[in-house]
């Protein structure tokens, strides 16, 4: 039998196709929807780009017939705009405000009294992404659920970590260390490694005996790690993941490294370090790029006083802290010296970074996880030649109004690029900025 979904004005601003993602069952668009989309096409942001999007596509499908009536989509299904509010009354007598969330419940509503009176019982199914127009419409007696096709994973607990722990014999741990590689599927023969995942193999018979390394570029070849383990601008990993984050960091083979973890495992802190090592020490890249979205991306920075500098200031804090730490700064203002001095080392907001090219430059994107799928495609297609870019964040600390953790750009990064050999990732685990830090980032 056939499903009837009326589509939320927040599921087309998030995905602009979802109406092709329901198969071969009937789209309904409340009028009230158009309405809200309209009121969003002006913005400058990947909202109001979202909105143009779907308008376009409405504009286009009007072509093959009136869109109140229905027209026939190519995946079977059929779309119609709803202009009927039947039961909007009855609506204003529960919610008393006749708001458009429950206007367009009230479309729901309608449909499904119809479904009931012509005896056709055809499923009706709002999709929403917002938590409380669900909770309305189970009130009301109707089915809700979220949007989830747009997820790249369905539950953030399942998303790629990059590194596995494996029980081995003693044999193979001797092995690996004797030879200094070791063939994988010789041990797991029927198990997935991707390219440059980290391994921690414990003896099974004396678990306090292990060995860690990486899988090589083909995921076929266990290795150890290439770099030592010294400080690097005064940071040392103090855990197995930040070491593995730092091998990722130092390798030249690996240009797109991606770093997730909640606040304080050190995601930023190690990240400039390998920076800093490699512009200032080793000379492999020509300029240090830092950036950040400012949520919501691609709005103005506000009217805060004084020049473009002064404006971020507020906002880029958080990596200038960590470059005090770095450059061990003792007055306020000695940074500013320091940087102002060196003119290798660039503290951006995102939305400046659009439509550019960067060759030769170790970019850093913090707080990636504000950012959309079209966002972090837009960022990474300006990498240019001899660039490595980091992006990092917390997918459980999300600012955005449409995203989750488990549709953000940072995660479907994670996801995409886990098996090329271009990409490596890391999910920090234990906080090292305090032990206060860390109990608040565990419990609540």
């Amino acid at each position: 039998m056939k499903k009837i979904y009326v589509l939320d004005t927040n599921v087309l601003l998030q995905d602009p196709m979802a109406v092709y993602s329901f198969g071969n069952n009937d789209i309904v668009i409340p009028a009230v929807v158009l309405e809200e989309v309209d009121s969003k096409k002006r913005y400058m942001d990947e909202i109001g780009r979202n909105a143009r999007q779907i308008s376009r596509l409405l504009d286009n499908l009007r072509l093959n017939g009136q869109l109140h009536q229905g027209i026939r989509l190519d995946n079977g299904g059929t779309l119609r705009v709803e202009l009927n509010h039947a039961t909007a009354g009855r609506m204003q007598k529960l919610f008393h405000e006749m708001t458009n969330d429950n206007r367009i419940l009230a479309v729901a509503l309608n449909l499904q009294d119809e479904e009931h009176t012509t005896g056709q019982g055809s499923p009706v199914i709002l999709v929403s992404k917002d938590a409380l127009v669900r909770v309305k419409a189970d009130a009301l007696g109707l089915t809700a659920e979220d949007f989830l096709s747009d997820r790249v994973v369905r539950e953030y607990s399942s998303i790629y970590p990059g590194y596995e722990k494996l029980v081995v014999s003693s044999e193979i741990i001797q092995s690996f260390y004797a030879k200094k590689r070791l063939l994988i599927s010789s041990v797991f023969p029927v198990h997935q490694f991707y390219p440059h995942q980290f391994l921690i193999l414990k003896d099974e018979c004396n678990p306090s005996i292990s060995a860690i390394g990486k899988m090589d570029s083909e995921g076929k070849y266990f290795e150890p790690f290439a770099g030592d383990d010294d400080a690097i601008w005064g940071v040392k990993a103090r855990n197995a993941q930040q070491r593995m984050a730092l091998e990722l960091l130092l390798r030249d083979e690996i240009p797109l490294v991606t770093m997730t973890g909640k606040a304080g495992t050190g995601k930023t802190l190690l990240a400039l370090a390998a920076g800093l090592l490699q512009i200032e020490d080793l000379q492999k890249y020509k300029k240090l790029l830092v950036a950040r979205p400012i949520v919501p991306l691609g709005k103005d920075i506000g009217y805060l006083p004084g020049e473009k500098e002064e404006k971020l200031r507020p906002w880029m804090q958080p990596i200038y802290d960590n470059l005090e730490y770095l450059f061990n700064t003792k007055k306020p203002g000695d940074l500013d010296k320091i940087l102002e001095g060196m003119g290798s080392i660039q503290v951006e907001a995102l939305t400046y970074i659009r439509g550019r090219s960067i060759p030769g430059q170790f970019i850093i994107i913090d707080e990636a996880q504000n950012l959309t799928k079209h966002e972090v495609k837009t960022i990474l297609t300006r990498v240019g030649e001899g660039s490595k870019i980091v992006l990092m964040g917390d997918p459980e600390q999300i600012d955005h109004p449409y995203l989750d953790e488990s549709n953000n750009g940072l995660t479907y990064v994670v996801e995409k690029f886990k098996d090329r050999r271009l990409a490596g990732h890391i999910k920090l685990e234990k906080g090292e900025r305090s032990v206060l830090a860390q109990m608040a980032a565990d419990i609540l």
